[in-house]
């Protein structure tokens, strides 16, 4: 889905694409399949991070902490998308200040959030706060799916959250 959202709404500026929480690089695999050759993986797991390598769809893979520092440059980044990285024991609202800091003028921003802790887990009032440095959010909402094998994963509803830095 977040592969879809971002193809119907990205630029040809719109690179490279920084995959948050790559994890296993199943988003990264879907982008590149799509054309889009430079992708940046990031995550927290460097074991993740050497399954994504496997798919060989990534230009450069970062292993980092999104809630901290971000070892990239200030406005190196065209675009930002993530898949499962915004949900409950995760990561939260707070690593949108970085990335939004590495993020080029105008970039995009295609997230999935867990509809359950979009409001408790801070999203909502985050977005309020950071309003005026992007663009007002589109947000779909749908239902998970994947390789989960709980029986109640397809239950969850997702928004994808789909914004422009100013």
């Amino acid at each position: 889905k977040i592969c879809s959202f971002f193809n119907k709404h990205a630029r040809n500026t719109d690179t490279p694409i920084l995959d948050v929480g790559a994890g296993t690089g199943l988003v990264g695999e879907c982008l590149n399949k799509t054309g889009n050759k430079k992708i940046i993986g990031i995550d927290i797991s460097p074991e993740m991070l050497e399954q994504a390598k496997l798919k060989g769809c990534y230009s450069s893979l970062v292993s980092a902490n999104v809630t901290k520092k971000i070892p990239l440059k200030n406005n190196s980044v065209g675009a930002v998308v993530s898949a499962g990285t915004f949900t409950h024991g995760h990561v939260g609202p707070d690593a949108f200040d970085e990335l939004l800091r590495i993020t080029k003028p105008g970039g995009l921003f295609v997230l999935s959030i867990n509809s359950k802790i979009f409001i408790k887990g801070g999203f909502q009032e985050k977005f309020s706060r950071i309003k005026n440095s992007i663009s007002v959010p589109i947000f779909n909402e749908f239902k998970a799916h994947g390789n989960n094998k709980d029986e109640n994963f397809s239950k969850i509803k997702i928004f994808a959250s789909i914004f422009r830095k100013k």
